[in-house]
């Protein structure tokens, strides 16, 4: 069955209510179940049914998901194989919106709320660091925030990775790395299992994202850019855009955990979030005006209209 058709009709119990995103291996539906009642419904793409690894990774991920309990991590409820032979992961359905559209709108955001936004996501991330698990793919997209009762969900464990796995049970070959390169840890590009370090990268370019409206490397290219994590220190955070400055404790800690050795960051993220936290309740960012050149433009929703991240957005996405 075409995943165009799903809508309307019941698969492994779910009747499927509509689409409401995909990806390159599956696509995500609404969908109600008599006990689990609304929930997120994955389905690996039809194509990919007999792709050994593509399986692989889906079950990985409803099994990773089951292994992590947090009350920022949107839940586990079921998956399996239907009688149509479709794979599917049933999760809880996650309110609000995506951190990425709601940032484009409303930011560049205070840093107490993205304090409290990252305190959020470090949690859950340290709950599955705690078991063995690295993200990999951590980045707005894949976080879920309401903003009205400032409560944030982590998504898609897809490309996770266990620790404790050995080189043979691995899907990922040396040489490759995985992830999104805006949002990668330079240690990451070697192709190398990367440990909870590298998770702690990308949350802190996450937190420069959600204060700036920018990232911390301007390359125009993936092969720019590339080249900039590895060859280049990034773009010290009062440098990121003319219009803002932040006071010296929230640049340090955003930088340090921006390091390029793992080992110059915090030992841990929740480390790294007490430190943010901290830093971001003694001074508030304020606006500053640009020294010899014009700050950037805004439009009446926030958004800053131009910059790298609209521009490469679409670019480097999974």
């Amino acid at each position: 069955m075409a995943i165009e058709t799903l809508v309307g009709t019941t698969l492994a119990g779910y009747t499927v209510r509509g689409k409401v995103g995909e990806g390159g291996t599956a696509t995500v539906f609404r969908a109600e179940h008599a006990t689990h009642g609304t929930v997120a419904l994955k389905v690996l793409r039809e194509k990919l049914q007999h792709d050994k690894t593509a399986v692989a990774r889906f079950l990985r991920e409803a099994q990773f998901g089951a292994r992590v309990e947090h009350p920022n991590i949107v839940r586990t409820l079921d998956y399996g194989q239907s009688d149509t032979d479709r794979y599917y992961l049933a999760i809880e359905w996650a309110g609000g919106e995506i951190l990425d559209k709601y940032a484009e709108k409303s930011g560049p955001l205070p840093s107490k709320e993205v304090a409290a936004i990252m305190s959020q996501i470090c949690g859950a991330v340290q709950a599955a660091h705690d078991v063995g698990i690295v993200h990999r793919d951590l980045k707005p997209e894949n976080i879920m925030y309401d903003p009205a009762t400032r409560h944030i969900k982590l998504l898609d464990f897809g490309i996770a990775a266990d620790t404790d796995a050995a080189p043979d049970q691995r899907l990922t070959r040396a040489g490759f790395f995985v992830g999104t390169l805006m949002y990668v840890a330079p240690e990451a590009l070697s192709g190398e299992l990367v440990g909870p370090a590298a998770d702690q990268y990308s949350l802190a370019t996450i937190a420069y994202f959600l204060l700036s409206g920018c990232l911390p490397y301007t390359g125009k290219s993936p092969r720019e850019l590339f080249s900039q994590l590895l060859t280049q220190p990034p773009v010290t955070l009062n440098k990121a855009k003319p219009s803002l400055s932040f006071s010296p404790a929230v640049e340090s800690v955003v930088m340090k955990a921006l390091s390029k050795a793992p080992a110059d960051r915090y030992p841990s993220v929740n480390a790294f979030a007490r430190a943010f936290e901290e830093a971001a309740n003694s001074t508030a960012t304020t606006a500053a005006p640009s020294s010899g050149s014009a700050p950037s433009v805004a439009g009446p929703d926030g958004k800053d209209k131009g910059g790298l991240f609209g521009k490469m957005k679409g670019l480097f996405g999974r």
